[in-house]
């Protein structure tokens, strides 16, 4: 008598599905993922072209220089008094409304002093600002 040896079935894992599953992984996560975006720098920019000829009396001008020191006015003047100083002029009887703060930073300002300069002067809430190129 011959006895004959018995294959086993190996099992096998179905493959057509497997992709299916990956695809939809793949979906879930690319959904469910935020991704982070800078907003830049909050400013209302006037259209091309508008320009107002503004007594010299209403504008503060605000300079940087390469090396990131401040002057307002002419006075050299630290970062962190930049808010109290703009407050202050922006209180003046009649000021709230006409005062433009003019920021010019020097080309090779660094951008940082340029952002925290720019973040005191809205500290001190001024909504009339603009950014100019020092002229030479």
């Amino acid at each position: 008598m011959v006895v004959e040896k018995r294959t086993r079935d190996v099992g096998e894992i179905p493959m057509c599905s497997m992709a299916d599953i990956a695809f939809l992984l793949l979906v879930f996560f690319l959904v469910t993922t935020t991704i982070n975006t800078d907003k830049g720098i909050g400013l209302f920019l006037p259209q091309w072209g508008d320009q107002m000829n503004v007594p010299k009396k209403n504008i503060v001008n605000v300079f940087i220089n390469a090396s990131g020191e401040v002057m307002i006015a002419d006075d050299p003047t630290p970062i962190p008094l930049i808010e109290k100083i703009i407050r202050a002029r922006l209180e003046a009887p009649g000021m709230r409304d006409l005062l433009i703060v003019s920021l010019k930073p020097d080309k090779a300002t660094e951008y940082d002093v340029f952002i925290e300069v720019l973040d005191q002067i809205k500290l001190a809430e001024a909504d009339r600002i603009s950014i100019a190129e020092v002229e030479k």
